[in-house]
């Protein structure tokens, strides 16, 4: 199937060619292959992984990924894995939207880490980081070999030119890029900011649905997966690679997105968050979040995840005799919060679009007192319809540890306990 010029369906088994013939037939690598290209298998999985979850393509491409220069480190004054800097705290934190850049800033050098657990050595947790760029990827493309890449817009459109094809997303959607995969991004606005998830563990898969059912939450055929398309440029480029924590950078004589045609299932892909089915409760009580999770990298026990990625989307609030924004909460597992845009209707002010919070396991958290008190005097009796608003979660069973440049940021609010302090004492052991 094919839509909007993508491939769709998630962890499909795709075929595409730029050029007609290129993809052999009956065999992956034969001596040799059309046009002169050369055949190279990119693997994201074990060789022997079952074959459900065994992930692979074949790239048949100009010149192999191998010709390159030696790599030698890139210092990077805020895009890193040491989350071992500071303590992790139980205080709830929360920041400002992170400022655009002054000066020439691309998707690579604009990136800053604000937090994460685990690390790429232990293949296990995520890397949690802010991008705000204003101008293009220029003669770089850039691999994550750590993880793969979760990158939420919040203002600017992207255009992501990978090995296997180009995606293009704008706030309200999200792309996917394969650890490995090559790529450079281009603005399609003069400014862009977001946020993006570095999943060092399992590959992010649909959640299970069990009693919810097959047609609800994120459906497979709304992931998009691009269409071959090659460059075949010559010059004096950069090849900058992230390997366990630290970036490198390389001399390369050639664009690396010169892959014709490719087969397989290890791609990256898009999704727009306006198309996911939300279920909710048409009864009584407050279901819980879990039910807005679009994608999920499981752990080694079965229902904890290793990173969940959970959206708010606009929804119609019906239950009766229930207190309908998210309720006064303490998880195991620690949440990081970003806004897209709107208001979210568990906070009255302060989470601003570009915004961050992280609640940490066990640290409560909910409604401030304006939402509380709001939300307790509500007429049940009619729904709510929640519109124009649009947040997200990462959601993390490994306690995620602030970077020390988060803590020191001028954008963390070291106010933000205050939201809660107003809350009212209601108790009257004689009243029902």
């Amino acid at each position: 199937m094919e839509s909007n010029g993508y491939q769709s369906g998630f962890g499909n088994e795709f075929a595409s060619e730029a050029i007609p013939g290129v993809l052999p037939v009956g065999q992956n690598s034969p001596q040799r292959v059309a046009h002169g290209l050369y055949a190279e298998q990119l693997s994201g999985t074990a060789f022997t992984a079952p074959r459900h979850g065994n992930r692979r393509s074949w790239l048949y491409r100009i010149r192999p990924a191998a010709m390159h220069k030696p790599f030698e480190p890139l210092a990077h004054a805020s895009f890193h894995n040491r989350f071992d800097e500071a303590p992790a705290t139980p205080n709830q934190l929360r920041w400002d939207p992170w400022p655009l850049p002054s000066t020439p800033t691309d998707f690579v050098d604009g990136l800053v880490t604000i937090a994460g657990n685990g690390g790429p050595a232990e293949q296990a947790g995520c890397g949690i980081h802010l991008y705000a760029a204003n101008r293009s990827m220029q003669g770089r493309y850039f691999y994550d070999a750590d993880g793969e890449l979760l990158i939420v817009p919040q203002l600017g459109r992207l255009n992501i030119a990978t090995e296997l094809g180009v995606l293009q997303i704008k706030p309200l959607e999200i792309a996917v890029i394969p650890r490995g995969v090559r790529f450079r991004v281009e603005l399609l606005d003069a400014e862009a900011r977001g946020y993006v998830a570095e999943n060092f563990g399992a590959l992010l898969r649909l959640p299970d649905l069990g009693p919810i059912g097959a047609n609800s939450m994120a459906l497979p055929r709304d992931f998009l997966a691009p269409h071959a398309s090659y460059e075949d440029l010559e010059g004096d480029f950069e090849l900058v690679a992230k390997f366990q924590g630290a970036l490198w950078k390389a001399g390369i004589g050639h664009s690396p997105l010169d892959v014709v045609a490719w087969h397989g299932n290890y791609a990256p892909y898009k999704y727009d968050l306006t198309r996911f089915n939300t279920v909710g409760s048409i009864s009584v009580d407050h279901p819980d979040p879990s039910i807005f999770t679009v994608l999920t990298s499981p752990s080694d026990t079965p229902g904890t995840a290793n990173v969940d990625f959970v959206i708010f989307p606009p929804r119609w609030l019906v239950a009766e005799r229930t207190f309908r924004p998210p309720y006064f909460h303490r998880n195991v597992a620690s949440e990081f919060m970003g806004l897209i845009e709107g208001v979210y209707d568990a906070k009255a002010g302060g989470f601003a679009p570009g915004g961050a919070s992280l609640h940490n396991c066990m640290s409560g958290h909910g409604p401030d007192a304006a939402t509380f008190e709001k939300a307790s005097k509500a007429d049940v009796g009619k729904p709510d319809h929640i519109t124009g608003t649009m947040a997200f979660m990462f959601e993390t069973r490994k306690v995620i540890h602030p970077t020390r440049q988060a803590l020191d940021a001028p954008q963390l609010q070291h106010d933000y306990y205050q939201c809660w302090q107003g809350i009212a004492r209601h108790f009257d052991p004689q009243r029902a």
